[in-house]
């Protein structure tokens, strides 16, 4: 099944209302708008989301949140509410970081209750799941993923309404990759849980990005690797050339 390419920023906790620019700058190297053969995203800090939102109206660039609570409303203080995130614009939230995972405890319950906030109000959920190297180590990589896939992932809902991005825990930010080899069979692994989950073919309709120090030079090469239907970009993402070269990567149809 052909399923149309994600390349997709996290720009994590980085940027004042001066990095709006470098949104500006990458239409500009798209040459006005975002390509005909592929979606690209940017997820600010919630607080440039809606300003974001306004500068690339029009330009066929998506903009997202990169977290949600699970309550659309309430006593949440320093809480961001998936309805709030649409109402500023988005049109994808990112939820189970592994940032997030590690840093606020969050457990594959509380990202699936998450990820069905985002559906209910709109938003497409990017998923995002990962073996640490300690798993890897342990020869439980595909094991724990798929796990993760199964306990985070809603339902009853239309698998074409999801996006999940593997993301090897022990290769965000520092430098390292996995191996072509070992990208490939992880995807594959990813999609037969999805498959589990919600069926064979509502399984195959989910694109599955690839995540863990996705720079200029690599990016070709991970995005020509078979079951690869994008990527989730952290720090390359905040530089308007990087990120157009990871977008320029991409392999073409036909």
């Amino acid at each position: 099944m052909a399923r149309r390419m994600l390349i997709a920023g996290n720009w994590k906790m980085n940027g004042l209302q001066a990095a709006r620019d470098e949104a500006g700058r990458l239409v500009e190297a798209l040459g006005g708008r975002a390509p005909d053969d592929a979606d690209v995203l940017i997820c600010p800090p919630a607080t440039l989301l809606a300003d974001m939102a306004r500068d690339l109206d029009g330009s066929g660039l998506l903009v997202g949140g990169q977290d949600c609570h699970a309550e659309a409303r309430g006593a949440h203080t320093g809480d961001v509410s998936a309805e709030m995130a649409a109402d500023a614009g988005a049109s994808h939230v990112i939820v189970g970081h592994s940032e997030r995972r590690a840093d606020h405890g969050e457990t594959d319950e509380m990202v699936r209750e998450k990820a069905a906030a985002a559906l209910r109000a709109g938003l497409t959920p990017v998923i995002c799941v990962g073996e640490t190297l300690a798993d890897r180590d342990a020869g439980r990589a595909e094991e724990i993923v798929s796990a993760q896939i199964r306990g985070s992932t809603p339902g009853s809902v239309d698998a074409a309404g999801l996006v999940i991005a593997y993301e090897p825990v022990w290769a965000i930010g520092t430098g390292r990759t996995a191996s072509s080899a070992d990208i490939a069979a992880m995807h594959a692994a990813a999609r037969a849980a999805l498959a589990a989950v919600k069926g064979a073919d509502a399984g195959a309709a989910v694109r599955i990005l690839y995540g863990g120090s996705v720079k200029p030079d690599n990016a070709a090469a991970i995005l020509a690797i078979d079951g690869v239907d994008g990527a989730l970009v952290g720090g390359a993402s905040l530089a308007a050339a990087d990120f157009h070269a990871i977008i320029a990567a991409r392999p073409r149809p036909g």
